[in-house]
């Protein structure tokens, strides 16, 4: 008898066991594939089970092609309709929400960009489950760590949701590797459409033969220090001789020195380039939180009490007008 209990028992447990699923929201612009959803494909692999990806928008099959090839991949999912082209958040919401009907994934991964961080929050609303934001490692299939405070503090998160919805912290992961992967492509068997709450009129997109801010490999960034708008001038130059993108800190971008698209910080865009130059950066927690991640910190700063020095590998304590004339000179 007590062997018979003991089977039963055993049954029960496998039969309720769920195992891991998790869907990735692949990003999208102009036909090309979003770098940072190699990303968040690595950050689904580390919680275990089957990472599928989702693409979405008019002839998204060529994008589906490339992330059938991305090691770790087991399925890709496609959704081409014209009412996902721009990513308008109520009709992707909708879709997804429709989606997790069918396939009942336990997690559902974004990267923590503008896109992601509009559609995750909405999705958590109609899955009715807490939104989990900005991780930074994952350690378990319910447990992850985020920072807090500009980065000053570690939480650990443990989610006792079904449903896991996930905005990961890309330049914390390594991506994908691009090849290797054999995952199988199929269209999802419904698409909701427009759901009619919000028109996409444009997009308006600062054009630049530098490379994007996000996944440049070099990012050569200006403060306070800089004075002005004109004198960004000398870190574009010394930026086309390294094949550098340009940055700022928000006190530059606040005194109207650069556009806000430049602004890395807390309030702007947080990279991790294998170099980080910071020319006339004070280095307040608000700017570190946004680049301290990044492999190699150079500063110039002619303040040697300025807090840049304190996470930088290289410091120069000099005038950034002396300083980097005579670099770009150099190169």
């Amino acid at each position: 008898m007590l062997g018979n209990s003991l089977r039963i028992t055993s049954r029960s447990l496998n039969a309720s066991r769920r195992f891991a699923s998790t869907l990735v929201y692949s990003e999208s612009s102009d036909g090309k594939l979003g770098e940072q959803t190699l990303n968040v494909i690595t950050a689904a692999t580390e919680v275990g089970g089957d990472v599928s990806v989702l693409t979405v928008g008019t002839d998204c099959a060529a994008i589906a092609e490339i992330l059938s090839k991305v090691n770790g991949v087991s399925a890709v999912l496609t959704a081409d309709d014209a009412s996902y082209d721009h990513a308008v958040a109520e009709n992707v919401t909708t879709l997804l929400a429709s989606i997790q009907a069918e396939k009942k994934f336990s997690h559902i991964f974004f990267a923590e960009t503008n896109l992601g961080k509009n559609i995750a929050p909405r999705l958590a609303a109609k899955m009715d489950v807490a939104p989990i934001g900005g991780i930074t490692k994952v350690l378990g299939e319910d447990t992850f760590e985020r920072t807090l405070y500009a980065g000053n503090a570690v939480a650990t998160l443990k989610s006792k949701d079904a449903l896991k919805i996930v905005t990961v912290r890309t330049t914390t992961f390594d991506k994908a590797e691009p090849s290797g992967g054999s995952a199988t492509v199929s269209a999802v068997s419904s698409c909701p459409g427009d759901a009619k709450k919000s028109v996409w009129k444009a997009d308006q997109v600062a054009k630049s033969d530098r490379p994007e801010l996000t996944s440049a490999p070099v990012i050569i960034a200006g403060g306070r220090g800089m004075k002005s708008g004109e004198n960004f001038e000398m870190l574009y130059k010394l930026a086309d001789k390294m094949g550098a993108a340009v940055g700022a800190s928000r006190a530059a971008v606040d005194a109207g020195y650069v556009a806000n698209e430049l602004q890395i910080g807390q309030t702007g865009k947080v990279v991790a380039p294998g170099l980080y130059i910071a020319v006339g950066i004070s280095g307040a927690i608000q700017h570190l939180a946004g680049m301290k991640d990044s492999k190699t910190i150079v500063c110039i700063n002619k303040d040697p009490e300025a807090p840049i020095f304190q996470v930088s590998d290289i410091g120069l304590e000099a005038d950034l007008f002396k300083a980097v004339p005579e670099m770009t000179e150099k190169l």
